[in-house]
């Protein structure tokens, strides 16, 4: 489950759409994440970030795309579950095979 978000959606694609726009043009380029950030009472460094991955999932940067990371993190959880699901089976054989073995009266 996903941590709730501090900032809508709307808000979030609307301060990248805004940076990213300033940032093509060499004159309005240096500071632009700060006057975006301020603009829309969004710190900096988070606008920084959100740019970046939107970057990444652009294909514009080198990085791991939000789908990707969804993607990973969901055969990671499969992963732990069928281990612990081995787990459980194997302790569970183990039982049986220790009864199979008892003599019987």
């Amino acid at each position: 489950m996903a941590a709730p978000r501090k900032y809508p959606e709307e808000l979030r694609e609307r301060a990248i759409r805004m940076a990213v726009d300033l940032r093509k043009d060499p004159a309005t380029k240096p500071g632009a994440l700060r006057r975006v950030g301020e603009q829309l009472g969004i710190h900096p460094e988070t606008l920084r970030n959100w740019v970046a991955q939107a970057e990444i999932d652009a294909g514009e940067r080198p990085g791991t795309s939000t789908d990707d990371a969804q993607r990973l993190a969901e055969l990671e959880r499969e992963v732990r579950e069928l281990r612990r699901a081995k787990a459980i089976l194997r302790s569970a054989s183990a039982f049986f095979a220790a009864e199979l073995d008892r003599p019987q009266r």
